[in-house]
């Protein structure tokens, strides 16, 4: 089936064929009917299915009709809203609909915190009538009055599972009330929990839901793959596998920022051109971080769960667990950046003791075994342990014992004592006096003492004449 069956407008078939679209993903196929219907839907997909396209084209059909190429900022009033959880993500999606929209007079905009709020108020104030936005960012333009949701005809929650784990239920109920009553909404997922269903409870009417994938599936052309290896051997292994292998193009995933920036710099010192993507870093930071991964300034980009969902990188061909995650859901997320739009992609993981737990989860999730890969022969043997690692390592060979000799110091001989001196070898022996000796003995009162004492303190005052 092809897009033109679809129905959709001439304009938008241009623009898919720009982008390369030659045939509808099955989401696409089971989404677009609907929404040009203006059905309420629950689109449920594994991440890399085409989900953007399955709401963004039809959305811009819906609004076409009243578009306009009038200057004036009334003429173009936000008419339909697609909340996200991150900026990336919100900036991919922005970045579509400008694709998609290409041959059309209808604007877009996209607002995120972490950088100047000036530039989204002017875009604003010009008037748009898509607006992709995060909730915290689009509740502070609320606020300074920058930003009209009354004419929203069609409201998006995108990752919508995501937006719930990030604790944003209390900003979406706000934003909710915003809006008006009578509007159509799409709720678009990679997974369906129970509490997404009781959000959609809330506001969605009679919706259409479509699953293409079971809950929480690996992407199919994703190969699983894993080394188990000691801990503190992982970043010699990961830069022999990124060198021997010739990786391109590899999005690395560890658990904290700390370790994304120790890993980074780590890769660095090996002569692997790395970045890094966390949530400490500025947006514009990590803009340019994603903007030079995906151009290939950079081979390695090392990320922490944030860059987990949304990421769309196309023909990402590697993904590698450094760290495993603690949730198995987490690495489907994870995995699920490679494998997408029908491209293979294969996901490694290095696992050591300490994360058996973990892998049993993650092999009951996908409900296979993780393929277990022989050591390979790394150069130099591993990094340079501690001598507590080495004696705790099992299967180590220990250190041979130093042979230690305790030899007693040879004594020196005794000073010799000059004529009329005292002899210091002598031990002490108390000196008796008696006869005329005992009268040349003054015995001093305790009470001078003391005052000598405090006279030499500074205690006493100057004795007057």
């Amino acid at each position: 089936m092809s897009f033109e069956s679809l129905g959709l407008m001439p304009e938008l078939l241009r623009a898919v064929a720009d982008q390369g679209y030659t045939e509808p993903t099955p989401i696409q196929l089971q989404a677009i009917p609907p929404v040009l219907a203006r059905h309420d839907m629950m689109g449920c997909a594994q991440t890399g299915t085409g989900k953007t396209a399955g709401f963004a084209l039809p959305i811009l059909q819906l609004l076409a009709p009243q578009q306009n190429a009038s200057p004036s900022p009334a003429r173009h009033p936000i008419r339909a809203l697609i909340l996200t959880p991150t900026r990336e993500l919100a900036a991919q999606v922005e970045e579509n609909v400008r694709a998609y929209s290409k041959y059309l007079t209808l604007r877009s905009t996209v607002v995120f915190g972490g950088v100047d709020i000036n530039p989204q108020i002017t875009a604003l104030r010009s008037g748009v009538e898509v607006l992709v936005a995060t909730p915290g960012r689009l509740l502070d333009h609320v606020q300074q009055n920058t930003v009209n949701l009354g004419r929203v005809e069609i409201l998006v929650l995108d990752e919508a599972d995501r937006m719930l784990d990030m604790g944003f239920m209390p900003d979406i109920k706000r934003i909710l009330a915003l809006l008006p009553a009578e509007r159509q909404s799409l709720l678009f997922s990679a997974t369906f929990s129970e509490e997404i269903k009781r959000l959609a409870g809330q506001m969605l009417r009679s919706p259409v839901s479509i699953e293409v994938a079971r809950r929480n599936a690996p992407a199919d052309l994703v190969t699983h793959r894993m080394y188990e290896i000691e801990a503190d051997r992982k970043g010699l292994l990961l830069a022999h596998l990124i060198k021997s292998r010739n990786m391109h193009q590899v999005l690395v995933f560890v658990r904290t920022k700390r370790d994304a920036n120790r890993l980074m710099r780590e890769l660095l010192r090996d002569g692997v051109a790395a970045t890094a993507i966390h949530s400490d870093r500025t947006q514009a930071e990590r803009m340019q971080a994603l903007e030079e991964f995906k151009n290939g300034t950079m081979n390695v980009m090392v990320a922490t769960d944030i860059a987990a969902r949304g990421l769309d990188i196309e023909q990402l061909p590697f993904v590698i667990n450094y760290e495993l995650p603690y949730a198995a859901e987490d690495y489907i997320h994870r995995i699920g950046r490679t494998g997408r739009a029908g491209s293979p992609g294969e996901a490694i993981s290095l696992v050591c003791a300490e994360e058996r737990r973990m892998l049993d989860d993650i092999e009951r999730a996908l409900k296979r075994k993780l393929e277990r890969l022989p050591m390979p022969e790394i150069a130099g043997g591993g990094r340079p342990r501690s001598p507590r690692q080495s004696e705790e390592r099992p299967g180590s060979s220990p250190r041979p014992a130093r042979a230690s000799v305790h030899t007693l110091p040879t004594p020196k001989p005794p000073a010799p004592i000059p004529s009329g001196g005292f002899d210091f070898n002598k031990p002490y022996e108390p000196t008796t006096t008696t006869g005329a000796n005992a009268d040349a003995v003054r015995v001093v009162p305790r009470s001078s003492i003391r005052r000598q004492t405090s006279a030499l303190l500074g205690g006493l005052a100057a004795k007057k004449t």
